[in-house]
């Protein structure tokens, strides 16, 4: 391995040794003793047993064993295939300047703080720490679950490089979220500011067709008032011809009742030369009274009120009809009503 040349490729030596570091089966620092295979690439002593074990599963071991050879397996790495002698893994030679590395790394990381909580553990293997994330399955596992368990066939990746992907992708996602948030935010406050302004139009508008009501409502009142001083005046002419007529024709009902008295008196005078005296000029007062009695007197319908009548339909028709509009349909129904008024003008000439 050329750790020369990896750890100047990279901006920060402690983070690509520590990728240089990592196992290939169980995607965590190598854990001593460390074997080197013959293509060179380096397992944990564990791992390269469970792969061994996993590939030649009647393998007996090397202690006590009456096997005349080894087993097989491929490199992990590049899919070598390595041929192991009856010692098996035991045979293979350990990796001391790995060992060393991993030494003087964990001295120069023995100073960072530790992480708060406990590791989370498989389910399967519950003496296995979740250490290797699947990404076939988009979960995160164990080492053991990918050698022999669910995720043998998947696709893995280390632990720590899926999680600083996510973190980033998170990032990402609050970040856009804040920037949604923050438009969401903004459009909230245009809708307030058009609620308000919508608020004060209509409290405007409400107002202007409030005073143009009330303008309406004055000449009505004042037109009303017009009118009905008319028919005030028509009434008091007419009430005093009608009072002065009866003033006279009291007058000439007290005439004549005297006059009926005076007659009535005479007609009771005995004596002949007496009622003669008086009999000629009493019957001239009664022809003359009986002539007075031709006064004045009312046409008939004298009473009668009703030119003073109001066809107020069409007018109430148009008011039925107001609405918010522009000038020019307000222009259109006008002309509309007149063309309506001739035609019906016309009909009736046409009738007559």
């Amino acid at each position: 391995m050329d750790y020369k040349s990896s750890l100047i490729q990279d901006g920060n030596p402690m983070e690509n040794l520590e990728k240089q570091l990592i196992c290939p089966i169980c995607l965590e620092m190598f854990t001593k003793p460390v074997v080197i295979l013959p293509c060179q690439h380096n397992l944990c002593r564990k791992c390269a047993n469970d792969i061994f074990q996993a590939a030649n599963p009647y393998w007996t071991g090397r202690v006590g064993s009456a096997a005349m050879s080894g087993g097989r397996f491929r490199c992990p790495s590049c899919r070598h295939e390595v041929i192991m002698d009856r010692h098996g893994v035991y045979g293979l030679q350990r990796n001391l300047l790995v060992e060393n590395i991993i030494d003087i790394y964990k001295q120069e990381c023995s100073s960072r703080p530790l992480q708060k909580g406990s590791h989370p553990m498989c389910k399967e293997h519950e003496d296995e720490k979740i250490n290797i994330y699947c990404l076939t399955c988009e979960v995160p596992t164990c080492s053991m679950c990918k050698v022999f368990g669910a995720h043998k066939a998947c696709e893995v990746a280390p632990l720590q490089s899926v999680f600083q992907g996510q973190k980033t992708e998170l990032s990402n996602c609050i970040s856009m979220l804040v920037a949604g948030n923050d438009r969401v935010q903004t459009i909230i406050t245009q809708l307030e500011d058009s609620c308000r302004v919508t608020k004060e139009n209509s409290h405007q508008v409400k107002e202007e067709l409030s005073q143009k009501f009330d303008v309406l409502y004055s000449i009505l009142d004042e037109k009303k008032s017009e009118l009905l001083q008319q028919i005030t005046r028509e009434q008091e002419e007419k009430l005093g011809f009608l009072e002065a007529l009866i003033q006279q024709y009291r007058e000439q009902l007290e005439k004549s009742t005297k006059l009926v008295e005076t007659a009535i008196q005479s007609l009771d005078e005995p004596g002949g030369a007496i009622f003669l005296l008086s009999a000629k000029q009493l019957i001239r007062s009664i022809v003359e009274a009986s002539k007075g009695c031709q006064l004045g007197k009312i046409e008939q319908g004298f009473e009668n009120m009703d030119y003073f009548t109001l066809d107020l339909e069409h007018i109430a028709d148009t008011l039925r009809t107001i609405d918010f509009g522009t000038d020019e349909d307000e222009e259109e129904f006008i002309e509309e009503d007149h063309e309506e008024e001739e035609s019906t003008e016309g009909k009736e000439e046409g009738h007559q």
